[in-house]
């Protein structure tokens, strides 16, 4: 369980100064032009915090309450089955995470999620985020948007775990995730990829003689 230290900690940060949200905004902006309303919403209820390598985010059972910007770091989530963890996702700077699910019907989070390096983040409550919504309908446009990204993520992943060849898994891994293949423990690559590590060590000294040769 995390420590409620830790979590009193970390809502405590909220009522701090606004944090710097120019990051958050800039990315923003691509999906579409964020009015003036909502930079200020974003400036005034986005608040830092930090989790430290190996920290949960959100633990198997709660329900989330945030969605978190990632600065710096990154995060995977992941399942138990017994005692094995399967990694289902990866991600890292400049996006954003959260329970779908808990958000969508309040329940409890099935995935676990993780930082993995230590992460710098912006944290915006569910609360907020509806109030968002309501009182800029524009921003609905956003959240379509992001939605419509990570969707297209999903997809990617879903394709990638259908493979059969794992050297062709590894392969389409580097053609999205390239950034990662040398930060994240290759234990959770293997176990995203649904590869034994053994067979993901075999695949990489097999690609690396093929370069070398080349």
């Amino acid at each position: 369980m995390l420590n409620k230290a830790v979590l009193y900690l970390k809502k405590a940060e909220k009522a701090e100064a606004s944090a710097d949200a120019s990051t958050l905004i800039s990315i923003l902006n691509h999906f579409h032009p964020l009015t003036e309303g909502v930079i200020k919403f974003l400036k005034e209820h986005a608040y830092s915090c930090s989790f430290n390598k190996g920290e949960l985010l959100l633990e198997e059972g709660q329900v989330c309450e945030h969605i978190y910007f990632i600065k710096k770091g990154v995060v995977r989530g992941f399942v138990k089955e017994g005692k094995r963890e399967i990694t289902t996702w990866i991600t890292g700077e400049g996006e954003m995470v959260s329970s779908i699910l808990t958000f969508e019907e309040k329940g409890s989070a099935i995935e676990i999620m993780q930082a993995i390096e230590d992460c710098e983040m912006l944290a915006l409550t569910l609360v907020d985020l509806e109030k968002l919504y309501e009182q800029f309908p524009e921003f609905n446009i956003v959240s379509r948007k992001l939605l419509q990204k990570y969707y297209s993520d999903a997809e990617g992943r879903a394709f990638i775990a259908r493979l059969t060849n794992a050297e062709t898994k590894y392969k389409k891994f580097l053609t999205r995730y390239s950034h990662f293949a040398n930060r994240v423990p290759l234990t959770y690559i293997a176990s995203f990829l649904g590869i034994t590590l053994e067979t993901l060590s075999r695949v990489r000294r097999k690609i690396s003689t093929k370069k070398l040769i080349s």
